[in-house]
Parts: C-alpha cells; structure tokens; sequence
C-alpha cells in the first residue's frame, strides 16, 4: 500500500479518555472516533459526563488519563483552537453589543469561512432583521440561533454541540439538523449531546452512550 492509498485518519479520535471529579469517576476510559462527513451522537442522561466529556476535547478541561488526536496528530492547544468550534450551554456573548458586533467580533477572534459574511449567517439561522439587537434583548432562543450563526461562520471542520436543540421550537430543531447536514457535506464532523430527547440529525452517526458512574457506597 502506497501512502496516497492509505486511508485518512479519523477527524478525532479518543482512546483510554478518562476524567475524574474530586476522585469520583465522571466518565472513561473511552475509546471512540469520528471521521470526516460522520456525526458522533453523545447520549446519557443527567450527570453522565456529556458536557464534561465535550469540555475536555475543547481543551477547557484536562483528562486524567488517555490521548486525544485530530487529523492524526496529538490534540495540542494551538491544533484544537484551529480544529475545534464549541457550542456550550452558555450562549457565549457580549450582552452590550449588537447580534451583529457580536458575530464581527468572534470572527475577528476565530476566523471565518471565507464564502460566508455575517450577516449572511443571521440570516441562515432565522435572525435575518435583528442585525442591531442588542444580545441582552434576545430570547433564549434568540441567542441560541446567534451561537449557531457563531458555529456556521466557523472555518473549524470539528463542531462540538452541547445540548444544540435546547432552547429552540420545531424549525430550530430543523435549523440544527440542516446545519449539521451541510457542514459534513463540505467534510465536517460534529459531536452532538443530547439526553434522547430528539432524534439524531439525518445524517452518517455513531452513537456514543455515557453511563453515571456509580462508587462503591453509592445508594
């Protein structure tokens, strides 16, 4: 086999991924990949570890044990902060600029795709006329359809959504899934938590389930 015949390695890949909590188990050892144009469903419920495990493949928090790779090479700092767009519980806003400085401004931290400006990302999440809205004036919803516009200018292939359909009705439910459809189509990936609550978006998935972890004593 010739290194042009040789497959790709997998976007991100986890192996013996292990995570601890003032010496309680929260999750691992894990092992677990996703590849370019796939989506890995994170399912568990209630303090199974899902938003802890997204933290530590952000680099926002360090593992206890195990390795972590993307496109191949070990998951440094400055590979994750190229790699790696992150959509946590907290909509991640400045309250006192407007939806739209909001966006110029992450842009201006992370970079963007260049076929997208954001205004055109407002208008693909549904906030086409709310430009000069302050982000405290916005909904919940509101403000989660602004983190997905901060995700959809993203020049990051690796999405990491926590919790993506909270907070949004039906057609945000859709606005989601359609997301993340075109993102793997121009070979993407994204890791997407949920407690089973909505079904995985229509696209190539695997499924990983996180159980509690239960300690010796524990009733």
């Amino acid at each position: 086999m010739t290194p042009t015949d040789r497959p790709a390695p997998p976007l991100l890949e986890a192996r013996g991924l292990r995570f601890t909590r003032n010496d309680e188990p929260v999750f691992g050892p894990l092992d677990f990949s996703v590849n370019a144009g796939e989506a890995l469903l994170v399912q568990g419920g209630n303090g199974a570890g899902k938003t802890t495990l997204l933290r530590v493949l952000a680099g926002l928090l360090r593992a206890d044990e195990g390795e972590i790779d993307i496109d191949g090479e070990r998951a440094q700092a400055s590979r994750r902060a190229r790699a790696i767009a992150y959509l946590s519980h907290l909509p991640g806003l400045k309250a006192d600029l407007s939806a739209l400085e909001n966006l110029e401004f992450l842009c201006g931290l992370q970079g963007r795709r260049r076929t997208q400006v954001p205004e055109n990302a407002l208008a693909v999440v549904g906030l086409a006329g709310y430009e000069d809205a302050l982000a405290r004036q916005l909904s919940a919803g509101q403000k989660k359809r602004l983190s997905l516009a901060r995700m959809w200018l993203s020049p990051a292939p690796l999405w990491l959504m926590d919790e993506p359909y909270a907070n949004l009705d039906l057609q945000g439910i859709e606005l989601v899934n359609r997301m993340v459809q075109a993102h793997l189509r121009e070979g993407g990936a994204a890791l997407v938590t949920t407690h089973g609550a909505y079904a995985a978006p229509p696209v190539r998935t695997r499924l990983l389930t996180l159980e509690r972890q239960r300690t010796e004593g524990f009733r």
